[in-house]
């Protein structure tokens, strides 16, 4: 496995990411179940415990629902670049397609996809000069259809996050392709009422995509 032995390793991003998880973003004695959320970071928690207990591997919950790269920018150095966690997982973008669609009379909420390349690039950038480990995943819009208008651009967004992690030597999480595997045999309704937050099922696809990424189990 990628993560050494008694590291940090620190999830950021939207409300996939958060899933109501409490202020600490953390397992403690005080929140010894939901610290982390009740979604894939707590599923990754749960796997990495119960199958290298021996590897002491600190899990941190930085996601905060809403946010976009721009929201992420705001906190990068005192959630990111303070704390520098020896691994960093990113996976955002998808609010900055989605206010694109849901909010079209306010064109200000979303992110269009050159600021969003530049941002998230300068993110990177600033991140791995404090840590050692990089993920960065794709975000995703659970919907086999592709040329659903917003899969079409959800996937440009994703194929930015893909050259921005092969320019800076990252790891590429693809999360839709994650998605899409299951899609051949599920609706997306079955995942996600909204065909964006998933419930236990696409939760799970996405702890085992991270977990593949980093060498816990086989790539699928």
């Amino acid at each position: 496995m990628q993560i050494p032995h008694n590291t940090t390793l620190q999830f950021i991003g939207d409300s996939i990411t958060d899933a109501d998880r409490q202020p600490s973003g953390e397992v403690g004695p005080w929140e010894p179940n939901f610290g982390l959320g009740r979604g894939y970071v707590s599923m990754v928690y749960a796997w990495l415990h119960a199958a290298c207990p021996e590897a002491g591997i600190r899990v941190v919950n930085k996601g905060i629902s809403g946010h976009t790269v721009r929201d992420l920018a705001t906190r990068w150095e005192e959630d990111v670049l303070a704390p520098a966690p020896h691994s960093l997982c990113v996976m955002i973008g998808i609010n900055d397609v989605w206010r694109q669609f849901d909010s079209p009379q306010r064109p200000e909420l979303g992110v269009g996809l050159e600021e969003y390349r530049i941002t998230l690039e300068k993110l990177v950038d600033a991140a791995q000069s404090k840590v050692s480990s990089l993920y960065l995943a794709s975000p995703f819009f659970i919907e086999a259809n592709l040329d659903d208008p917003m899969r079409k651009r959800m996937d440009e967004y994703g194929g930015v996050v893909q050259g921005i992690a092969s320019n800076k030597k990252a790891v590429f999480v693809d999360t839709q392709a994650a998605f899409d595997r299951v899609l051949l045999h599920l609706h997306s309704s079955t995942l996600a009422w909204d065909r964006i937050h998933p419930g236990p099922v696409g939760h799970m696809i996405i702890a085992r995509a991270f977990l593949a990424a980093f060498g816990a189990i086989p790539q699928t």
